[in-house]
């Protein structure tokens, strides 16, 4: 694609996602989402291949299908109370519709099955976007509105993509389909806990968009799309691959890495509101996406010898450089000792 024609795609993504973030209205919202959702369709047709072909029109259909219900549940609510503001001032019936529209839009269960094809059919640096960027939106409209949600409705959708994501990722072999269940997995995991603490979720995804996007930039370097190309990736970057070892496992929830963190909080703030039976579903839940993490892992590191080759020198594998991986790769791993200083909970 052309640079400018990228540049000028990549802002207008940026200025849709600032509008909605930055507004009070529902119809300013509604229109910020919609050139968000606009801006993103060139970037997804740009490889003109019929597969990516196909995932943009069920990324448009779902996209379109989301906001024509977001802009019919805001224009109820502002029949019924006369008013188009976000914030404590919506009532019960268009709240629940708002909700099942963001849901769809996050790619939340039961409205998950677009995600993993549509990741599937795009590149990485595409599929990047889609998990990180194009969440900011949604996610900042309901931590708006997390005191009018119906906290039954969030319980429900939240367990139900905790296990859907684990589930779903059991028996793949497609690195961006295992990433897309894990998305789920985790907006599980910040829905249930929105409308009891919302800064805990807002902790939890920025630690998501950080753990996530250091995997797709490690992925990216490795050229590696599915578990086989993994798994002969130790020849072209050893310290990146052993690296993506401890990252899989920070994904998964394991301590002392930073993934550790937001389940830890969550599953103490779910505790201390005597839900004890949810917080031992959904831990027990999370044992189904760590098994696919250890899957990686276990391909990454303990499946092939470190020299594939005859010769020990590598210099036919050029690698890439990216000022970010480094950092990214720190904070998705060493974050969890400075939990005490979040001050998030009461």
């Amino acid at each position: 694609m052309n640079p400018y024609a990228t540049s000028i795609f990549l802002s207008s993504l940026a200025t849709g996602t600032t509008i909605t973030l930055t507004s009070n209205h529902w119809f300013l919202a509604w229109m910020g989402l919609e050139i968000n959702t606009l801006a993103m369709i060139p970037l997804m047709t740009k490889s003109h291949h019929p597969r990516a072909i196909e995932s943009t029109v069920k990324y448009f259909m779902v996209q379109a299908t989301s906001s024509a219900t977001i802009l019919f549940a805001s224009t109820l609510n502002a029949w019924q109370t006369g008013e188009w503001t976000i914030m404590n001032n919506c009532t019960q019936t268009p709240a629940a519709i708002m909700t099942i529209a963001l849901m769809m839009k996050l790619a939340a269960a039961p409205f998950h099955m677009w995600l993993p094809d549509v990741l599937q059919g795009q590149n990485l640096t595409t599929g990047l976007i889609l998990l990180t960027w194009q969440k900011l939106a949604p996610m900042a409209l309901l931590f708006q509105m997390s005191q009018q949600l119906n906290t039954n409705m969030l319980i429900l959708t939240g367990l139900l993509s905790i296990l859907i994501g684990g589930w779903g990722g059991l028996n793949q072999t497609q690195l961006r389909k295992i990433m897309a269940y894990s998305s789920i997995a985790h907006l599980g995991w910040m829905i249930i806990i929105l409308t009891f603490l919302p800064t805990i979720m807002l902790l939890n995804f920025i630690l998501y968009l950080i753990m996530t996007a250091s995997m797709f930039v490690m992925l990216t370097n490795l050229e590696a799309m599915n578990i086989n190309k993994l798994a002969i990736s130790w020849t072209k970057n050893p310290t990146l691959t052993s690296m993506m070892v401890i990252l899989l496992l920070a994904l998964g929830g394991l301590p002392p890495t930073t993934g550790f963190m937001p389940k830890w909080l969550i599953l103490e703030e779910i505790t201390k509101q005597e839900m004890t039976m949810l917080a031992l579903l959904m831990a027990m839940s999370a044992l189904l996406s760590l098994f696919f993490y250890l899957r990686l892992s276990y391909a990454i590191s303990l499946t092939t010898s470190p020299n594939l080759t005859h010769s020990t020198s590598t210099w036919r594998y050029p690698t890439k450089s990216n000022p970010m991986l480094p950092i990214t790769i720190i904070m998705s791993m060493f974050l969890l000792p400075l939990t005490p200083m979040t001050n998030i909970l009461p």
